[in-house]
């Protein structure tokens, strides 16, 4: 993959401070204006590349889906194994996982997604990215024989099910302890859902 150019890295850049200036202030009230402030630069640049709000939130959605792709990573995605499987599940079930990006903004813009079409469709291609990503990792096991599930898609979709529900009612949970242990026994019903004792 070459490198990015400089357009691509200032654009980046301008959504990485959108992202924590939206973070910190709320997305209400992030503003293009806010963001130039925060860079030190006049607002017309941010316009030059992104020439509206809306414009900029759709590049931090996409964003989002990077972020959450990088999960998948392995260093050979031909000669997956059952710990590869175990490591993914591992990670999406981690306080890491829930960090990748704020939940504050990240239902924001999911509320959004029921107003916002173009918002709405970004939103189904992270859902079914992650989705799509899981289920090709327990399709290798299944064709190497390491994974005995009938169907590897509906298996994924179950687990994405419990991951989004679980995320969003310990989002509302302050206690740490509570937390892990909500957080472990949820991951020990994926483990169940792939045939795993936890």
């Amino acid at each position: 993959m070459g490198r990015k150019s400089l357009k691509e890295l200032r654009q980046q850049e301008i959504i990485t401070v959108f992202y924590k200036t939206a973070k910190k202030e709320g997305y209400e009230n992030a503003s293009i204006a806010k963001v130039a402030k925060v860079m030190d630069i006049n607002p017309s640049l941010i316009i030059h590349y992104f020439k509206t709000k809306e414009d900029l939130t759709q590049a931090l959605i996409d964003y989002i889906l990077e972020k959450y792709l990088l999960i998948y990573k392995t260093k050979d995605k031909e000669n997956i194994t059952l710990s590869d499987l175990q490591k993914t599940i591992d990670k999406l079930f981690s306080k890491k996982w829930n960090l990748l990006f704020d939940d504050g903004l990240f239902y924001t813009f999911y509320a959004m997604s029921f107003r916002d079409k173009i918002i709405r469709e970004k939103y189904k291609k992270i859902l079914d990215s992650l989705r799509f990503e899981l289920a090709a990792i327990m399709i290798k096991c299944k064709e190497k024989q390491l994974l005995n599930i009938a169907d590897p898609q509906a298996t994924a979709d179950l687990i994405f099910v419990l991951l989004d529900g679980a995320y969003f009612y310990l989002s509302l949970e302050k206690d740490k302890t509570v937390y892990s242990e909500r957080l472990d026994s949820y991951k020990a019903k994926a483990y169940e859902f792939l045939g795993w004792a936890p």
